[in-house]
């Protein structure tokens, strides 16, 4: 783990190398001070050298500047090391991400990925920084102090050993207790930035329901967990100070008794008992900054883990070596596919699939809910891999392409669309980067959204708030289409992402396709019959399996399940219009 943590250190490694060695500086110099200043007092103050006070006195104050000096070229050095260390770590989490197909994604939530990116980065970040300064400061200020308490007096010197059993057992009582308890907390975390990122996404959702209450209730009861571990653990954490200063003020008393009983024997100097006491001080304080750095380095050592497990993530879906960067057409055939989002072939939401599709056809897709018509053209883009058999896109394996290039050439607009913050022209260069205005608006007339775009006082301009909130869901859904056909693509998918327009809308988005762009293939998941009754093919999906396949014709002729869905549909009533606004 720390291996592959430290990778991230990268450009930031001369500072972090340069941390420690301007901190044992300061640390040489700190503990040279004591030796100096007893000497300052036996032969300079005692005596009334005025002459050894003076040059004693300008060695004092050079020891002092260059240790202030070390001090601020470490501070600054340890800050640059430690800040650049959490921007590699945030750099390479996000790139990482950026790689995953949708089943890596699927193992990580949205917030649990947002807690990992910033509270645990944070934590990581103030423990390295604690590891190349305290971590290197403590040790050796003990290392130094002690050697030099020991030049001083070798008798008294042995008190400090007394206190570090004492320490190191209580060190590890804190830490055996405490990370479990931290590794849930931020798990914990996880959950409850999850129930704020869903109660900001459906705000307008919980007030329509007045579900206020509910939502605080659920929060409550997430913050109250968090609580009750962190309470937990700081409780823990506590016994390390009242440790820390029982052992402090035993060795100061220890010190200044036997001190006190040397000097009357003539055993020990003034300016001696003094220096030991500044070094019993030095040496404590070590031992107490350890100390703090192992309670740091427990916080972050859950925060380390979730870190790595993001970083050391493998993408499921991988270009093979050499693979074709050109889709020649938009057919597409599915041989005997089979597919779970488990990859456990005893779970398959996918079985037995053939299916061929001619390049340019327009094909429906109808089907209850849980019939898998989304994991069905998902396989198509390569948004998942097959469990079983193939998908074949242009008359290649879609695992034969480099995956930029398939999904260059096969456009889907998801069932939930999502728009980014920033103009029209800003959402629809999505698309397509360098698309012109012509081609935006071209593209925009083929998803009729070419008319309430030019109503809008800024048109084009128009700027989108977060996640489309200021246009209706079938303007949005239009907007998203328009995205789609910018990448002038092979294929386009469309799953149910007309369902929020309405019939006539739809109509004319159907026909604009079918006389516009006759070499795409058009494949549209829709739960009116309408929108697919005069598609080349219409396939029937059920439980997994395409249970018919053909013409409206011969459909109505030869599937139960289709008539049922026309005759609920006429007879009954379209109850599935929406007025797009």
């Amino acid at each position: 783990m720390i291996k592959r943590l430290l990778k991230c250190v990268r450009q930031y490694r001369r500072a972090t190398a340069l941390t420690p060695v301007f901190m044992i500086g300061e640390v040489s110099m700190e503990t040279l001070l004591p030796r100096l200043m007893a000497d300052f007092i036996d032969r300079g103050v005692n005596v009334g050298d005025i002459a050894y006070i003076l040059r004693a006195g300008l060695i004092l104050l050079a020891c002092a500047l260059l240790a202030m000096a070390f001090g601020v070229a470490s501070g600054s050095c340890a800050a640059s090391a430690s800040a650049g260390f959490a921007r590699n770590l945030r750099h390479d989490m996000y790139y990482n991400v950026q790689t995953f197909s949708f089943s890596n994604i699927d193992r990580f939530s949205t917030a649990s990925l947002v807690t990992r990116m910033t509270t645990d980065v944070s934590n990581v970040q103030n423990a390295f920084q604690m590891m190349i300064r305290m971590a290197v400061r403590s040790p050796a200020m003990l290392i130094m102090a002690f050697s030099m308490a020991f030049s001083v007096s070798s008798r008294l010197s042995l008190i400090f050993l007394a206190a570090v059993p004492v320490l190191g057992l209580g060190m590890y009582f804190i830490v055996s207790r405490v990370h479990p308890i931290f590794l849930r907390v931020f798990k914990t975390y996880d959950r409850l930035n999850n129930v704020v990122r869903e109660n900001l996404r459906g705000m307008r959702v919980v007030k329509s329901f007045v579900r206020e209450g509910f939502e605080k209730e659920k929060f409550n009861a997430i913050s109250g967990d968090i609580f009750r571990d962190f309470t937990s653990a700081e409780k823990r954490l506590a016994f390390n100070m009242p440790i820390m200063q029982f052992c402090m003020n035993s060795t100061m008393l220890l010190i200044a008794w036997f001190g006190a009983r040397l000097i009357v024997g003539g055993g020990m100097t003034t300016g001696q008992l003094v220096s030991m006491i500044t070094y019993a001080m030095q040496i404590l304080m070590s031992l107490m900054m350890l100390s703090m750095v192992f309670v740091m380095l427990i916080i972050s050592r859950a925060s380390a883990e979730r870190i790595v497990e993001v970083l050391d993530e493998k993408a499921d879906l991988a270009n093979r070596e050499s693979p074709a960067r050109e889709v020649p057409d938009g057919s597409i055939s599915f041989r005997d596919v089979d597919f779970s989002y488990a990859n456990d072939k005893s779970k398959l939401c996918l079985s037995g699939i053939n299916l061929d599709i001619r390049s340019g056809e327009t094909v429906g897709i109808l089907g209850g809910t849980g019939s898998s018509k989304s994991s069905l053209v998902q396989l198509i883009p390569r948004l998942y891999d097959v469990t079983g058999g193939a998908v074949l896109v242009g008359g290649r394996d879609v695992r034969e392409y480099d995956i930029e290039a398939l999904r260059g050439a096969v456009a889907v607009v998801l069932q939930k669309n999502v728009l980014f913050s920033g103009t029209i022209k800003e959402n629809l260069r999505w698309g397509n980067e360098g698309a012109t205005d012509g081609e935006m608006e071209r593209a925009c007339e083929l998803a009729q959204a070419d008319g309430f775009i030019r109503a809008f006082p800024d048109g084009y301009d128009t700027r989108i708030e977060q996640g489309g909130a200021n246009v209706s869901g079938g303007q949005r859904q239009r907007l998203c289409i328009a995205r789609a056909l910018l990448k002038s693509p092979k294929a386009i998918i469309l799953d149910d992402s007309t369902s929020a327009v309405d019939t006539r809308t739809d109509a004319a988005i159907r026909q604009a396709f079918r006389e516009r762009i006759p070499d795409v293939t058009k494949i549209i998941i829709a739960q009116r019959v309408a929108s697919v009754q005069d598609a080349d093919k219409i396939v029937v999906l059920e439980g997994g399996r395409v249970h018919a396949a053909g013409t409206h014709a011969e459909l109505m002729r030869t599937s139960r399940i289709y008539q049922e869905v026309y005759n609920s549909q006429t007879k009954g009533g379209d109850f599935d219009e929406a007025d797009a606004g």
